[in-house]
């Protein structure tokens, strides 16, 4: 399995906001990840705390 998480953060934003902010993102969605088989093709749109979609993340074959 391959797991592919790609997150674009706000290039205004100060170092320590994305900091915070992809911790928060990493916390969120991988408390989530139980509510998916896991599988390939597996996969979702990731949000900022503000709900705007910043990425997304998706499973493939090896």
């Amino acid at each position: 399995m391959k797991f592919v998480l790609e997150v674009t953060l706000d290039d205004g934003a100060a170092a320590e906001d994305k900091a915070e902010e992809l911790g928060r993102i990493l916390r969120y969605w991988g408390g989530n990840l139980g509510h998916y088989a896991l599988v390939p093709g597996d996969g979702s749109a990731v949000y900022d705390s503000e709900y705007r979609e910043v990425g997304s993340w998706s499973v493939g074959a090896s």
